[in-house]
């Protein structure tokens, strides 16, 4: 286990306390489930079931004890994270409420059990669904052992196949859906984990093949509508609970990244050059990710955004200017300011529109505390003197892989845009020197990139923006008519 911090540490104790009151949610949810089921002898159930009841309560303490002890030991950080532990239990109890009512009023096996692990595993990581997946399927098992929520004449059999059944689904659509990248593809998940779930019941219900053979078909269709209902209620809460909870899925980084986004829309209408150069850094952004294994999706979204600051004042910046440039009129003190000002404008603009952090983070670290070069030589050759303080971005250092290659990413890409010679040769030597000088200003002391991790991104950004910005053969100054001859023209007259 590693050692955790005193501040992280006042934080599980809080955490802790978070859980508890989750528990006390959940255990409301069960006993509203108990009075829901016999809404007129729920009393007298609870009262000749006392032990039962109490098994159910410390059956589901347990399983929310182990949710923490999983998360203590895997993610601490998360576990002290209050938003991501109300995250995990909203979606344990919705889940919960959802296949009650299907189990009630439907039939046991019609449950969309599997909804569960697809959410979990959209909302957190593979790692994380497939334990919370058992936790769930054995939390489900516990409500239908200890309670009266689902009447029956064969109860314990029915539900022994429930949560067999219930856990097999999750983990089998856990790994089915683990590469999808559409909602389309989500929905498609959901038809092909019946192929699995329809075999497996077909295998636990042979008796009944010649004996009962309409519930053996009914047992089938049942188990493929859960499937199929598990796919489309996970499609249908995946945007509430991203939105509810300011989580990243690969869905919604796709939908940041649309160019109808609003603050897409507006970059584009009101800094073009910023726009366009942005569009560049996604590209090699995404490449870098990919090349050292990062989330490829979200390097692209953070790039795309990572100079949204500018729109406070888009003129200040060289590449939304035309022949005038405001910097001539003002102090390098004042130009300063307004340049590094873009990387807070920049972040408060992207939480205020409820953009995720992560991302809005990116965008405020993308130059770390670098020096602002051209404005600290002005400054000095005007004043002979001048503090590196006042021209250097105010920080923090990136904290992440993903913002150490924007900013990487924008450097280079800012430092080859200018060049008259891009050839492989030359932006290596450019490339080299941006991230030699960031490793010596200590820009990347607090993620844990590493230097062969740098030396990968400096040969994917070589390939790259040799591709980006090669030469073009020049064209001959040759028009051509209608009839389509050959026209002479003013640069002919002039070469003559």
């Amino acid at each position: 286990m590693n050692i955790i911090p005193p501040k992280t540490k006042k934080k599980l104790v809080k955490s802790g306390l978070v859980f508890f009151a989750c528990y006390l949610v959940m255990m409301l949810v069960v006993f509203l489930i108990m009075v829901i089921s016999d809404l007129k002898g729920w009393q007298s159930y609870i009262v000749q079931n006392v032990s039962e009841v109490m098994a159910l309560s410390v059956s589901i303490f347990f399983l929310f004890g182990l949710v923490f002890w999983y998360y203590l030991f895997e993610d601490a950080d998360a576990l002290a994270s209050r938003r991501n532990i109300l995250l995990v239990f909203s979606l344990i109890i919705v889940s919960t409420i959802i296949c009650f009512v299907f189990g009630r009023f439907l039939h046991i096996d019609s449950r969309p059990v599997a909804m569960f692990a697809l959410l979990a595993l959209f909302l957190t990581n593979r790692r994380h669904a497939l334990f919370l997946n058992f936790i769930f399927s054995f939390l489900m098992f516990v409500i239908d052992l200890f309670t009266n929520a689902i009447p029956t004449a064969d109860l314990n059999s029915e539900i022994y196949a429930s949560f067999l059944l219930s856990f097999i689904s999750g983990t089998v659509v856990i790994f089915l859906a683990g590469d999808v990248k559409t909602r389309g593809g989500l929905l498609l998940s959901g038809v092909f984990i019946a192929v699995p779930v329809v075999l497996i019941v077909m295998l636990f219900n042979i008796p009944e093949i010649t004996t009962d053979w309409i519930d053996y078909v009914s047992a089938v269709g049942f188990r493929i509508l859960s499937c199929v209902t598990s796919a489309i209620a996970a499609l249908a809460l995946m945007p509430i609970f991203e939105r509810a909870f300011n989580r990243l899925t690969v869905f919604r980084l796709r939908e940041l990244t649309s160019t109808d986004a609003a603050l897409l829309v507006r970059l584009k209408k009101e800094a073009p050059g910023t726009f366009n150069h942005s569009l560049i850094v996604a590209q090699l952004a995404e490449t870098c990710a990919v090349a050292i294994g990062e989330n490829a999706e979200l390097a692209r979204t953070a790039a795309y955004y990572h100079d949204v600051g500018k729109l406070k004042q888009p003129d200040c910046f060289t590449e939304n200017q035309g022949d005038y440039n405001v910097h001539d009129e003002i102090t390098p003190e004042l130009s300063a300011d307004i340049i590094r000002s873009h990387t807070k404008d920049g972040y408060e603009l992207l939480i205020n529109n409820h953009l995720p952090k992560i991302i809005a983070d990116v965008a405020r670290e993308h130059h770390g505390t670098l020096p602002i070069k051209y404005f600290y030589d002005k400054a000095i050759r005007y004043s002979g003197d001048a503090d590196l303080k006042d021209f250097s971005y105010l920080g923090p250092v990136p904290q992440t892989k993903i913002a150490a290659i924007v900013m990487i990413s924008d450097g280079a890409e800012a430092a080859t845009r200018a060049m008259p010679d891009r050839s492989p040769e030359k932006v290596e030597k450019v490339c080299r020197s941006i991230i030699e000088e960031r490793v010596d200003l200590g820009q990347f002391d607090e993620c844990d990139i590493t230097l062969k991790e740098l030396t990968i991104i400096k040969e994917t950004l070589v390939e790259a923006l040799s591709g980006v910005h090669h030469h073009r053969v020049q064209y001959p100054a040759i028009q051509f008519g209608r009839d389509r001859q050959a026209v002479k023209t003013e640069e002919d007259d002039a070469h003559a």
